[in-house]
């Protein structure tokens, strides 16, 4: 693992993260910039993951829990861009989702208006880019090489 990627995803996390938080405060949908900083974020971890892959599975590094790491490895690629996914989603799907008594058509809004993504989206970030940020940090406590 590189290290000095380790502190600048780490630096990328906690801005998203907090960048999510205050745009809830503020009752604002998650956006363009936000889309932005979780991309860059997710460019980071995946260059920091095939590095560590590669070191792990290419160069004969071996680690104490050599399993746990990749699985590590692998959460840490996928969280962030599943918690965009679910904070972009528009309030009338999940409004249809979230009362079954309706009919989707019944609980939608008209056809062809989209009520857009909540104003908790910003939320979501966060708790996605904090869950892959503990992550990373795990990661970093994990990578002690043996031999």
């Amino acid at each position: 693992m590189i290290g000095t990627l380790v502190l600048v995803i780490t630096v990328a996390l906690a801005a998203t993260a907090l960048f999510g938080l205050v745009t809830t405060v503020a009752n604002r949908p998650p956006g363009r910039v936000h889309r932005i900083a979780v991309g860059i974020c997710e460019v980071l971890v995946v260059v920091q993951a095939a590095v560590a892959v590669y070191l792990v599975l290419v160069n004969g590094v071996t680690l104490p829990e050599e399993t746990t790491f990749l699985i590590y490895v692998l959460v840490s690629v996928c969280l962030l861009p599943i918690a965009l996914q679910f904070a972009t989603a528009s309030d009338a799907t999940a409004a249809a989702v979230t009362d079954p008594g309706t009919t989707p058509a019944a609980s939608a809004a008209p056809a062809g208006a989209d009520a857009g993504p909540s104003r908790w989206g910003g939320a979501v970030i966060a708790a996605g880019a904090i869950g892959t940020l503990v992550v990373v940090l795990r990661l970093q406590g994990l990578w002690s090489p043996v031999g």
